[in-house]
């Protein structure tokens, strides 16, 4: 047997014989790959029967060396029973010492291995160890074979023996085999003294050595890349061993059939069995493919059963654990050195946790984390699905837009927790309201959509609406609290409102936007005129920002007139704007589009400078006041404003009131307070403007530092008709004003009654048109000039049949509804505000009451107020003030009027 054949036996392993092999040294498959007979295609692996390899050798001496000394005492007793003799004393003394020699061998050995294996030190040992005890004992044979006159032949048939022994013994060392060979012959030949046969023998010698040492160099070197070779495999075995043992990832592989032949020991523990047990299954039973996804299901199977690769399939493990273990398997065909199909090997990893952050990274993107409702990225993507459906009878819908109102006011008073838990209760009311009709969402903040696929009636639609809204008003419990809120809905329909989300969107905004402008709590349908609402709202914010920018707007004076002297103490400034297309417009329709643009605070401190600039040229006992929005009260810098426009005009500070509205209390009380102190201390009178119309406590009033408290002109109006409790209001104002050192100032006075009445109740100011309308800088400056005597100047009564109230009603126009306020009325007509630019003419269904409605029909209009005329005169009772009740009621009731109050 040569030497690569025997370590070709001992190292090379064929992998069909069943040993599955698993891991594969890369030198080893390049090797593989250099003497395949043909190329494989690609992801194909391949089994080869092994190449016989050499094992060059580090060593000479080995310890089996020293069974050539019982060998040789063989021989020799064969020998003597031959030749029936004994050899000479000096023939005996080298038998022995030759064989002593050998015995010493696993000496001779060890002392070898410490030696450096390319020193030049190991080839006199092994010349020691093996060739002179062969050459000794041929040396001997020859004397004794010589002497006892035997035959060569004999001798020559031993050394031949013991030559093949000898190489049996040295495994493959070739150099030690020539050694040994050649020392043996060189002792016969020098006891034969034979010239010709010790030149040969020489010759012999000299060609073995050659060989020898070339040969020894060459296993040298083979031993090196053979020694670097398994360090290479040692390391990676040792690191996919880790790789298994750390769980970081596992290998399987199968015979042709499809049955396990290998598997990572832990990967079997979690299958519930030892390798051993699940080695033969059917790989495909190592997995629950029923419960998985269906086309990672047909992709495992069209792999196993058409022999192709596959790459990090991910599948579910057939554990029978409670929790998804899910794993990722790569796997590629196997094939052997003639391109037959020998099975399966790959890998796999652990796919449960990053499973488990993609579905969170997925609930992240895709839901709510607060609500856990579809967020709006989902609900956008929903809408794009329907509306991209082939055929376009299925592209119908209905969108709604929710905003809860006054949830902001929870958030504050209560905290931001308390408002997370009233939107998480929000979500479960709004998805048990929608069941299955739709899909709910949450858009961000207190903003919900609901999304309604096919065709609804607006009915159904509007019904649902006023569902929702009755629900989410429904009362809440928050840490032992009861909270209220409301909702307003915003409706488009498609393709009634538009065919793509953009404009479903939009529009449903849109309508929102309306619903929360009509009071809030209700809903609103889209409407073209609401798109061109939109539009003009926008072009007055970019003309408001024109105008801030150039000076466009004005500032007119409203005389304020002491009651007893009828003398002008001072004028409240007034914010006018004269738009270059549409002339001077009301307040009321561009300062609430300036709250929402946040163009308050620039115009407020432009008033204020203008204001005090103005001041600086009137007379030293005028007073100016002008109006401070919460936007600007709540700025930490309004004194430091107020206080550079008083220095900057050079005024007395006392001579400047501001007035403040009653929201600004519902902020913080301590910032409040604060902020009311730095004003007194600049020394700026204040004034509480509206009181009586917006936050209800009067608590208030013991703490904050008013000069002045202004009553509203609605509790003005009205005042000095019948049975009007309006006097009784202003009187009690009046009182609590004088009781905390106050003065009041009655707004709105028109007619010469009102201005009896709020004098004989004690108002200590008057302000309007009975004695002036809003003066522009230049004519109150002229207006100054002619003396601060007040003269009133008006009708002496407003008209007796109309009767002032601020009552909710509906009216109905053409399928449209809209909300309007009733202001006065009267038998035959009244006054409605909130319409906008309605056409003389035009008629309306007026919902007075619940089935209570009459026809009437417009007869002006004058920016968002309008007068009707009904087309029958209403009933009075018997105090002359109008009936809300239907006439038919009244009759079929004997029990006097059923009325039914709104809003």
């Amino acid at each position: 047997m040569t030497q690569q054949q025997s370590i070709g036996n001992r190292q090379g392993r064929d992998p069909a014989a069943g040993q599955s092999p698993v891991l594969t040294n890369r030198a080893t498959v390049d090797r593989r790959q250099r003497t395949a007979p043909r190329a494989a295609p690609p992801n194909v692996a391949r089994f080869r029967i092994a190449a016989e390899q050499s094992d060059p050798l580090h060593f000479f001496i080995v310890a089996q060396w020293g069974l050539m000394a019982p060998f040789l005492l063989g021989v020799l007793l064969l020998l003597a029973a031959i030749s029936r003799s004994l050899p000479d004393a000096l023939s005996d003394v080298m038998l022995l010492a030759a064989m002593a020699i050998c015995l010493a061998a696993p000496i001779l050995g060890r002392f070898e291995q410490g030696l450096d294996r390319h020193g030049w030190e190991r080839y006199p040992l092994m010349a020691f160890a093996v060739a002179l005890p062969m050459m000794l004992f041929g040396l001997a044979e020859a004397r004794w074979v010589g002497s006892r006159g035997l035959g060569w032949d004999l001798a020559v048939a031993c050394n031949a023996v013991i030559v093949l022994v000898a190489t049996a013994l040295l495994a493959n060392r070739l150099t030690a085999i020539i050694f040994a060979s050649m020392a043996l012959w060189l002792g016969a030949s020098i006891h034969s003294g034979s010239l010709a046969t010790t030149a040969m023998l020489g010759l012999g010698s000299a060609i073995g050595v050659y060989v020898a040492l070339r040969q020894a160099r060459g296993a040298a070197a083979e031993a090196d890349v053979r020694e670097t070779t398994e360090r290479r495999q040692r390391r990676g075995h040792e690191l996919l061993s880790e790789y298994e043992q750390n769980g970081l990832g596992w290998f399987w592989e199968t015979d042709r059939r499809g049955q396990v032949t290998y598997v990572s020991p832990h990967i079997a523990r979690l299958l519930g069995g030892s390798p051993e047990e699940i080695e033969g299954r059917a790989f495909t039973s190592l997995f629950m493919l029923e419960a998985h996804e269906r086309e990672s299901e047909r992709s495992l199977v069209f792999h196993l059963t058409t022999r192709s690769s596959f790459q990090e399939l991910p599948v579910r493990a057939a554990t029978g654990e409670a929790e998804q273990r899910w794993w990722s398997i790569t796997g590629r065909p196997v094939m052997d050195q003639f391109n037959n199909f020998m099975g399966f090997r790959g890998s796999g990893t652990d796919l449960t946790e990053t499973r488990k952050s993609q579905q969170h990274v997925t609930q992240l993107a895709r839901f709510d984390s607060l609500t856990k409702l579809a967020n709006r990225f989902q609900m956008s993507e929903w809408l794009e699905k329907i509306l991209a459906a082939p055929r376009v009878e299925n592209r119908a819908c209905a969108v709604f837009l929710l905003d809860l109102d006054r949830f902001k006011q929870v958030n504050d008073t209560m905290g931001h927790p308390a408002g997370d838990a009233l939107l998480k209760q929000v979500a479960e009311r709004l998805t048990s309201t929608v069941g299955a009709m739709g899909r709910v969402g949450r858009l961000g903040g207190d903003e919900f959509q609901v999304i309604l696929p096919g065709h609804h009636q607006r009915e159904g639609l509007g019904q649902l609406a006023r569902r929702i809204i009755e629900n989410l008003s429904q009362p809440y419990s928050l840490d032992g609290a009861r909270v209220t809120i409301g909702a307003s809905v915003g409706i488009s329909i498609c393709p009634d409102d538009g065919t793509t989300s953009e404009a479903l969107i939009r529009n449903a905004d849109l309508a929102l936007y309306a619903a929360k402008g009509g009071g809030r709590g209700r809903h609103h349908f889209y409407d073209e005129d609401l798109h061109s609402d939109a539009k003009e709202r926008q072009q007055l914010e970019q003309d408001m920002r024109d105008a801030i920018s150039s000076g466009g707007f004005e500032l007119h004076y409203q005389p304020q007139v002491r009651t007893t002297t009828e003398t002008i103490t001072g004028f409240e400034a007034l914010i006018r704007w004269k738009h270059p297309v549409h002339g001077y417009l009301s307040p009321a329709k561009f300062v609430p589009i300036a709250e929402e643009a946040g163009l308050v605070a620039q115009m407020g401190e432009w008033a204020l400078r203008t204001a005090c600039r103005d001041l600086a040229t009137w007379p030293e006992s005028v007073r100016v006041a002008v109006n401070v929005s919460p936007l600007q009260f709540a700025n930490p810098a309004l004194p430091a404003i107020v206080t550079n426009a008083i220095a900057s005009a050079g005024v007395n500070p006392a001579r400047l009131e501001l007035e403040i509205t009653e929201s600004v209390f519902l902020g913080d009380d301590r910032n409040t307070e604060a902020m009311f102190a730095a004003l007194k201390g600049v020394g700026v009178r204040l004034a509480l403007d509206d009181f009586g119309t917006g936050y209800s406590s009067l608590g208030y009033l013991k703490k904050a530092p008013f000069d002045k408290i202004k009553i509203d002109q609605s509790f003005v109006r009205g005042a000095t008709i019948p049975e009007s409790r309006n006097g009784a209001i202003i009187s009690s104002i009046v009182s609590l004003a004088e009781a905390l050192g106050m003065e009041t100032t009655a707004e709105g006075v028109e007619t010469l009654d009102e201005l009896d009445l709020v004098r004989v109740l004690g108002c200590s100011h008057i302000q309007g048109y009975i004695y002036a309308r809003p003066l522009s800088a230049e004519a109150a400056l002229e207006r100054l000039a002619q003396g601060l005597q007040a003269v009133a100047n008006g009708p002496r009564s407003a008209r007796a049949p109309r009767q002032t109230m601020l009552r909710k009603v509906v009216l109905e126009h053409s399928g449209h509804v809209y909300e309007g306020t009733i202001r006065n009325i009267s038998q035959t007509g009244a006054m409605i505000e909130g319409l906008w630019n309605v056409p003389v003419g035009t008629p309306f269904a007026v919902h007075l009451a619940e089935d209570y409605r009459v026809e009437a029909e417009s007869r002006w209009c004058k920016e968002d107020r309008m007068g009707v005329q009904f087309a029958r005169p209403l009933e009075l009772d018997a105090t002359g003030a109008v009936q809300f009740t239907p006439p038919r009621a009244r009759r079929d009731r004997s029990d006097g009027p059923l009325l039914r109050r709104a809003g």
